[in-house]
């Protein structure tokens, strides 16, 4: 099973970005996304960011992720 997680991008560089992950800042490579701006949404996997997706599905995306993650810390 692969899982992709919701990133918006906050620095663009030529073959990376870093990219922002529920409040954690990664770098990301964008070989897949050459195209991503900063302010963009992208689904990240492996370290890639693969495709880039609207705001509002990141965001429940996100939210989604939070509720797995406070269901484990209980």
């Amino acid at each position: 099973m692969c899982v992709g997680v919701p990133a918006k991008v906050i620095e663009k560089h030529e073959y990376s970005a870093v990219v922002d992950v529920m409040g954690t800042q990664t770098t990301v490579g964008i070989i897949f996304v050459p195209e991503v701006e900063i302010g963009d949404y992208v689904i990240v996997h492996a370290g890639q960011a693969m495709s880039i997706v609207d705001e509002e599905y990141a965001k429940i995306s996100v939210e989604e992720w939070r509720k797995l993650t406070d269901a484990r810390n209980t």
